[in-house]
């Protein structure tokens, strides 16, 4: 019977710090099946000592590693290679041996997961559930700072704020390049900014879910830890050193989205699984961009969310079919260029928290847009080339004003100018050479 480790948490104002091991029992794993794990690191490993295999094994020597260590040593499935007098047994270089093979490739059809040892997935959800009350509210002030880099319209920045406070769901919508994806990302910014805690993996039923992705997950200071050779972080023992510190996550994910994505993945060679994107987002913002387009239909998507999204818990499948609960602590952002009458009907729209247009910009914020980005670009700025281009390629042609038309005339403008050997200028020929460039009549 495996014992369930010590749930209390160290929590430091609104932090949660893993609190430190002292024996065994403290990791909520059975001591046969850390054998088996620790086996299968010599395997790949070849020799180690007793305190590079605590650091792979992220446990610590004392109290834990040693005993494990000792155990495989009596049963002769690893041996002392070599040691240094004085230094201690931490010290001593072990190598399998013929039975540890064996026995390590028995383990090995089971998983091939050789990596930090995982955490219980019980102790996985407090920790959710205390890092869930760790975040920051958002007022005015915040907003505007995060955002200082977009031009919105003010009822739409009145309405962000709200929306980010409230941790649950988001739906942007409105014509392409209008900034959608950029909100999102400002918003990413922030979370970004803040910390927290996560599992290298999880134990479930003697499985084992890879949570920790560098990928998405970005490694934050931790004054717990301290840098070694290879660019990772070696733990010292005033913390459960199997939890990595974090920023917050803002995970995208777009077109390649499917129903599948959104479940434990099972890797039928390694024979673990992968955290699919919801729970390696837990605590910070999941963004579904150009959502509608992915290749499963938008009803399907967000039938898989009622429930994660009304009771703030999702339901995971083992591939043995035992449903697992995980607390869903993710902002979800569904970001869209479709017409929302186009994707979903108005039950569905009604369980999406927050839904926010953002629309075309008013004339006077396309010249804000325009005067920024030609002074970052470079390029001087006149009303009189600005009132041109608008003129006879919006007015004329009855064109609609996006977000992002005066970053793109920039850059054609700038190419222009490279050609021509000439300095970049809001000049009549300049803006006609880019607009005919970039603009198609559709």
């Amino acid at each position: 019977m495996t014992a369930l480790p010590r749930t209390e948490s160290v929590i430091q104002g609104a932090s949660f710090v893993p609190p430190p091991m002292i024996k065994l029992e403290d990791t909520g794993l059975s001591l046969l099946w850390l054998q088996d794990l620790a086996l299968k690191i010599f395997y790949f490993q070849g020799y180690l000592t007793g305190f590079k295999a605590a650091e792979v094994i992220s446990l610590p020597f004392v109290g834990i590693v040693d005993q494990i260590l000792e155990t495989l040593k009596r049963e002769k499935l690893i041996e002392v290679k070599s040691s240094q007098m004085g230094l201690g047994e931490g010290s001593y270089q072990y190598a399998i041996t013929g039975a540890g093979i064996v026995r390590a490739r028995e383990a090995l059809e089971r998983s091939q997961y050789a990596g930090p040892a995982p955490v219980p997935i019980e102790v996985y959800n407090e920790s959710i559930r205390h890092q869930s009350r760790g975040r920051v509210a958002i007022n005015s002030r915040t907003m505007r700072q995060i955002l200082s880099q977009l031009v919105l319209s003010e009822t739409t920045f009145q309405r962000l704020g709200p929306a980010l406070n409230s941790g649950t769901s988001i739906f942007l919508y409105g014509p392409p390049g209008n900034g959608k994806t950029s909100v999102a990302k400002a918003f990413g910014n922030l979370v970004l900014s803040q910390m927290m805690y996560i599992p290298y993996a999880l134990y479930l039923d003697g499985q084992i879910v890879k949570l920790y992705d560098s990928v998405n997950h970005q490694l934050a200071p931790d004054s717990d830890s301290q840098p070694i050779g290879n660019g990772s972080l070696r733990t010292t023992v005033r913390r459960d050193p199997r939890w990595v510190k974090i920023r917050r996550p803002f995970i995208m994910v777009g077109g390649e989205l499917t129903l599948e994505g959104l479940d434990l993945v099972f890797d039928d060679t390694n024979k673990f699984y992968e955290a699919p994107f919801q729970v390696k987002a837990n605590g910070g913002i999941l963004l579904i961009d150009d959502f509608g387009r992915q290749q499963v239909r938008p009803r399907d998507l967000l039938n898989r969310w009622i429930v994660p999204l009304e009771n703030r818990v999702d339901y995971l499948t083992l591939h043995t079919g035992r449903k697992i609960e995980i607390p869903f602590d993710v902002l979800v952002v569904f970001s869209t260029n479709l017409p929302p009458r186009d994707l979903v009907d108005e039950a569905f729209l009604r369980r999406l928290r927050h839904k926010i247009e953002i629309s075309d910009p008013s004339f006077e914020d396309y010249r804000e847009i325009f005067q920024r980005v030609s002074q970052l670009k470079g390029i001087p700025y006149n009303d009189e080339g600005l009132a041109y281009l608008l003129q006879e390629y919006y007015i004329k042609r009855n064109r609609k004003m996006r977000a992002s038309h005066p970053r793109d005339l920039c850059d054609q403008i700038l190419d222009i100018a490279r050609y021509l050997s000439a300095e970049p200028a809001m000049t009549t020929e300049m803006i006609d050479r880019a607009s005919q460039a970039y603009f198609v009549d559709i």
